[in-house]
């Protein structure tokens, strides 16, 4: 591309590409999108962001161009790489000057140089770093502050390298330019101080700006940069002096002012320095940890911190305590002798940190203090409950808000410390009925507390107070009783906690519910339960969860409310069937307004799978819904997929395991499953249990439609995948030949020569050889003309007769035998091999004495006395199929479960008794030898086994 003709097309194209008008807006794009593999397009982008005479947004639209170009080009092995000279051009022109205007431009500048940095930085690239110094020293404001962003954004990428090779390179690095970093550091904090003192606000708000970001570059060479910081004595009093600094700069700033804000940014990094240098070099990090407890415990729990912290420092602080607190690495082993001596050195200095007073006191604190709810939280529930409760409750927000980082604290405090805290607890128990606490610290009070005394004395009554006032107590009471329902709570209680339940449920207050429904997933998903003790509230119970599901606004609540009726359905399993015709209804709406929530998707996929658990054969009224929604969850052509495949498949699992029949739109969903087959993912074996759903389904529809793609994409996996997945595959050829042994055995014949294989080579992983046998023994028990061509066809294979390959495969079935730990399959393996009798084939003969040592192996897995009679019988015959008798709390059969018990009827294994078959076909091999060949054929075999034989047989 023509420098001097370029410039003036790509800028056309540039300024039409950040225009409103989509005519001028899409062909523009397009046409930059064909040039980003012309060679020096990159070279006109750079020109053109320089140039600080051009549109901003111009210019921001090169950046971004630039930016992208170096993921995808600038590689050597990437397609359409960029040359070597343009590269060595491109980087000199990005570090020619540091005096960009625009601070968003100037940052964008500064990650793409720090990208480049990345793949090339110091080989491709030594001049960067040098250039970068220099240039912080530098005298001019804007190219000294330009230059340490990029400084900073350069670090910053270097460190995240993790190859070992990268990591050395870094600590290089490090150790050439700490100090230079440290000087920096302190000239920039010096000079704010003197701004400060000099009342120079404008000045000491740009200092601060360079504080920050030479104390960012700090952070990094201070975390990464050394393998052993702690033999590096200038790192260890960089770390120290960044202590002090936390210590003083709360109380250098009046808080009106403009520094405040970026102020605040500073003291926060300063913690993450100590924090992150204790998660990285516990070691290194022991001689902090007395001073380090001692100004978090004096900000965050005397008075020397009152007016002084703000939030986000009192978190930071509780933060420093509790990772102290419960680092492994402080720890000494329970045999002490074993312990290193840094865990015991860091042991002794907590131990002498926390003692009872300093416990008690942050105790105190925790409960007293930092668990009320501020005028500003009380407000907000208000003015918005439902927004309140999903705030309060979020994921791991314990990182960053205050109110979840307290509970933190207090639990790891508390079960380190519990000896010295329980009595404290316990006595604010009895004065303040401090809820929070107890709730929190259920399982280690669990001895301390008579907890149902308390819930009939006290609780109770607290719950029945109906003024709108005493919501808070309510909303309190009824958090405490779920966290200690699974810790200790009689089940004779149960339902006076139902009655209570439902009465709060009927509260307008949305608020109080939504904290109630949280909390009554505990009764309800805990060991304890009992069905018929809940079923007299289930009705009303479900209908205002549902009433609630509709009213709730917030995704977050309607997920909440959704993982509570699910627990309710998986509880009461087909006792939910008469309540749940208008959740059916709603789930459709629900699931079309939450197109764009695909989290809030995956909590609609969870409950329909407890939905068509409890349903059964009737969910297949839910089709018209249910089949669209499974085949978007496992489309994975389509990008919600990402979120919803795996609790799609469980649907889609569950849908067919109770399924009463196929249907033309169930079999078609099918199609999904090739590309999930060559994903190869963790959902793998949830995918072979689908399949197995469909063969035992409708063998036939299923087979003859899918069978062809199937097998093809068997042989694929079985390249390359590990044992237990061979299993998996093989096991699906397995069901399919015990389903239907014909159509199975024609279905999947180009797997079965591998087999075949597996067996004549003595696999040595004892589960695959079971399974070979397995499929074996269906082919040669169930489908003999089958059998016999493919022994041909192996004997080709292997150059042999057939003859001695046959005998080489009962040579090895008897060997490895022992394989077979699963009784059916080892009854099945002794019919196989029995159906070859009567013969008069030498080969078989010869074999005689290994299939009869393996029929009686099995006659003594199968054979029972029959309480009745006194008489053995085979264990595993089943002549009529009955409908199982249920308790409660069992869950009724599927429909596929009712489908395999068919099965077994029909199946040789649970139809044919073992003991007669060996009795005939013995008979018809002395028939068709005669007396005396017959017996010279049983000498063969030892007399133990013949003796053990014939106690079987006694009687036939």
């Amino acid at each position: 591309m023509d420098m001097e003709s370029a410039s003036s097309v790509v800028l056309q194209a540039l300024t039409q590409a950040t225009s409103q008008d989509t005519a001028l807006l899409k062909p523009a794009e397009e046409q930059l999108r064909q040039w980003e593999t012309q060679p020096g397009f990159y070279s006109v982008l750079l020109n053109i962001f320089n140039n600080h005479m051009l549109d901003v947004n111009v210019r921001w639209l090169a950046v971004l161009y630039f930016k992208n170009g170096i993921d995808r080009y600038w590689r050597r092995v990437a397609p359409n790489a960029l040359s070597e000279d343009e590269k060595t051009s491109l980087r000199a022109g990005l570090i020619t000057n540091f005096n960009e205007p625009v601070n968003q431009i100037a940052t964008q500048i500064a990650v793409l140089i720090a990208k480049v940095a990345r793949l090339d930085c110091p080989r491709q690239w030594p001049e960067l770093i040098p250039i970068l110094l220099e240039s912080v020293k530098g005298q001019d404001g804007l190219q000294q502050h330009r230059a340490l962003l990029t400084f900073y954004h350069v670090t910053k990428t270097l460190a995240s390298k993790r190859l070992a090779q990268d990591k050395r390179l870094f600590q290089d690095l490090a150790s050439g330019i700490y100090s230079f970093a440290c000087s920096l550091w302190s000239h920039h904090t010096d000079c704010f101080l003197q701004q400060v003192l000099a009342v120079d606000q404008a000045h000491a708000l740009s200092s601060l700006e360079r504080t920050l970001l030479s104390l960012k570059v700090l952070r990094k060479l201070t975390v990464h940069g050394f393998q052993e910081p702690q033999q590096n004595m200038e790192v260890m009093v960089s770390v120290e002096n960044q202590e002090k600094v936390i210590l003083e700069r709360s109380r250098q700033v009046d808080p009106d002012s403009p520094c405040r804000e970026k102020l605040e940014k500073t003291i926060i990094l300063y913690t993450k320095v100590l924090l992150d240098f204790l998660e990285v070099h516990p070691c290194a990090f022991i001689p902090l940890i007395q001073r380090s407890l001692e100004f978090a415990v004096s900000y965050v729990f005397t008075a020397a911190g009152e007016g002084l912290v703000f939030e986000r420092f009192t978190v930071q602080c509780m933060n420093l305590i509790k990772t102290i607190v419960k680092n492994e690495a402080y720890k000494p082993c329970k045999n002490i002798e074993d312990s290193k001596p840094e865990s015991l050195e860091a042991h002794k200095i907590k131990t002498a940190f926390f003692t009872h007073p300093t416990l008690t006191e942050i105790g105190r604190r925790l409960v007293s203090h930092y668990f009320l709810l501020t005028k500003e939280e009380l407000a907000m529930w208000e003015e918005d409950p439902e927004g309140f409760a999903v705030e309060e409750t979020g994921g791991d927000s314990w990182k960053y808000s205050l109110r979840p980082c307290t509970e933190v604290l207090f639990l790891d405090i508390f079960h380190n410390y519990s000896q010295t805290l329980t009595p404290v607890l316990l006595e604010m128990v009895l004065n303040l009925q401090v809820y929070n606490a107890v709730g929190l610290a259920a399982y280690e009070l669990f001895d301390n507390i008579d907890f149902d005394q308390w819930f009939n004395n006290q609780l109770l009554g607290e719950l029945q107070v109906s003024h709108h006032r005493y919501k808070l107590i309510r909303r309190r009471v009824i958090w405490l009783i779920g966290q200690w329902i699974s810790v200790k709570f009689k089940s004779e209680l149960r339902p006076l906690l139902y009655e209570v339940i439902l009465n709060l449920m009927q509260d307008p207050d949305l608020v109080t519910c939504q904290f109630l429904f949280l909390n009554v997933s505990s009764p309800v998903d805990d060991f304890e339960f009992r069905t018929e003790q809940f079923l007299p509230y289930l009705e009303s119970i479900f209908s205002l969860l549902f009433q609630l599901l509709q009213q709730v606004t917030e995704c977050d609540t309607k997920m909440q409310v959704l993982h509570v009726i699910s627990c309710v359905i998986e509880r009461v399993n087909i006792q939910i069937r008469p309540y749940v015709g208008c959740l059916v209804q709603y789930l459709p709406l629900l699931w079309k307004q939450s197109e764009e929530h695909n989290m809030l998707r995956c909590a609609i996929l969870t409950t329909l799978v407890h939905l068509v658990q409890g349903l059964g054969a009737e969910s297949k009224n839910l089709y018209l819904f249910l089949l669209p929604v499974i085949q978007l969850s496992t489309d994975v052509s389509q990008p919600p997929h990402v979120y919803l495949l795996e609790d799609g498949l469980e649907l889609w699992l569950v849908t067919l395991e109770n399924s009463p029949a196929i249907t033309p739109e169930l079999l078609r969903i099918f199609q999904n499953m090739s590309a999930l087959l060559e994903m190869s993912s963790e959902n793998l074996r949830t995918c072979f249990q689908i399949v197995n759903a469909y063969i035992y389904l409708s063998a036939t529809d299923f087979l003859q439609n899918y069978a062809e793609g199937l097998c093809r994409c068997f042989c694929n996996l079985l390249k390359d995948i590990t044992n237990e997945g061979q299993v998996q595959v093989l096991k699906v050829v397995e069901v399919a030949l015990k389903v239907s042994p014909v159509l199975g055995a024609h279905m999947f014949q180009p797997l079965l020569p591998s087999v075949f294989r597996g067996i004549v080579d003595g696999e040595r992983y004892p589960v695959v050889m079971s399974t070979y046998l397995g499929i074996m023994g269906r082919v040669l028990l169930q489908n003999a003309s089958f059998f016999s061509s493919l022994l041909t066809q192996m004997a080709s294979e292997y150059n042999q007769e057939i003859g001695q390959l046959l005998g080489g495969v009962i040579e090895m079935w008897v060997d490895r035998m022992d394989n077979i730990t699963q009784p059916e399959r080892r009854k099945l393996s002794s019919l196989a091999l029995l159906s070859l009798l009567p013969s008069d084939n030498s080969v078989v003969q010869e074999k005689f004495c290994g299939i009869i040592n393996i029929c009686v192996e099995a006659l003594h897995d199968v054979m029972t006395e029959d309480s009745d009679t006194g008489t053995l019988k085979d264990c595993m015959l089943m002549s009529h199929f009955e409908e199982p008798k249920l308790t409660d709390d069992e869950e009724p059969p599927t429909e596929q479960d009712k489908r395999k018990k068919l099965l077994a009827l029909e199946d040789p294994v649970h139809s044919v008794s073992l003991q007669q078959y060996v009795y005939e076909k013995l008979k018809a091999q002395q028939a068709l030898m005669g007396d005396q060949g017959f017996g010279a054929l049983m000498e063969t075999v030892d007399t133990e086994i013949v003796r053990q034989l014939q106690e079987f047989l006694q009687g036939l």
